[in-house]
């Protein structure tokens, strides 16, 4: 479903990230393919163990966890090129990645001729996606609890994913475990940033204080915070109690018009005490 067709059927709209948020997927996409694969595009061998870690560090365990991966790379070479070795490129490629208004395959492809990073960077995206795709299937899969909260949020809120993730793979994984049928729309990488579909959703005639975004990352409560609307955190390494807390005693207070003030503001100290 593409925004010509979703439109809003309640009062309430509920936006949910992907990654990390609802699907136990960040720490192996990362730990597996995103990491080893930009070793082996650059070479970087020689370097790995410090450069793995130095990845995962930006990618999962501080405030710019769940950074769309183009950003995350730029990142990533920048060190590399301060640190170890040249990385031909890296002022364009880190240039484009701060302004470009979408940070995708498709968008990469439309500047290889400028310069041959951007032509690593697409090959390296796309040997990621084939190697996400390849991961056990046991491997990926929701948190506990996302299912029974979805499918009581879909009760009374229409609820749109909002991913930096890739449209196929999102869509693979959410089907596999039949959590499209609390889904009205998937926003995914092809459609813009998180910031820009949080705002589509708004137009369809939501209030603003009726739209919660749901994340893990800092990146997520910035979309929300861009579009004036309510944020929840889902906190790494303690999604279960997380989800478990949406359900339980955030929605409501959400539903009833409580959850802004106080509330959310105890929350937001909890996640990003949590990212420190």
């Amino acid at each position: 479903m593409k925004w010509n067709s979703f439109e809003k059927k309640k009062d309430f709209v509920v936006c949910v990230d992907s990654d990390g948020c609802a699907m136990d997927t960040m720490n192996i996409k990362h730990i597996r393919c995103f990491g080893p694969c930009m070793i082996k595009e650059w070479h970087l061998e020689k370097w790995q163990d410090a450069i793995l870690e130095s990845w995962n560090k930006v990618n999962l365990y501080s405030v710019t966890r769940g950074i769309n991966r183009f950003k995350g790379l730029a990142i990533a070479l920048k060190e590399v090129n301060e640190k170890y070795t040249h990385i031909e490129g890296i002022k364009e490629f880190s240039d484009w990645a701060e302004k470009a208004d979408e940070l995708s395959n498709n968008s990469i492809e439309k500047k290889i001729t400028e310069n041959e990073i951007f032509a690593k960077a697409l090959s390296w995206s796309i040997v990621v996606n084939k190697e996400i795709e390849a991961l056990p299937e046991d491997d990926i899969k929701p948190f506990e609890g996302v299912k029974e909260a979805l499918l009581e949020i879909h009760k009374h809120c229409d609820v749109v994913v909002v991913s930096s993730a890739n449209p196929e793979a999102v869509k693979a994984e959410w089907k596999r475990f039949g959590l499209l049928d609390s889904v009205d729309l998937l926003c995914t990488q092809d459609m813009g940033s998180k910031a820009y579909c949080i705002g589509r959703v708004a137009d369809k005639g939501y209030d603003k204080k009726k739209i919660i975004m749901c994340g893990d990352a800092v990146g997520d409560l910035d979309a929300a915070n861009s579009n004036g609307v309510l944020f929840y955190p889902i906190c790494v390494n303690h999604e279960e109690e997380s989800w478990e807390s949406l359900l339980k005693d955030a929605l409501p207070k959400f539903l009833d018009g409580q959850y802004s003030g106080d509330y959310q503001e105890k929350m937001l100290k909890v996640f990003m005490d949590n990212l420190r």
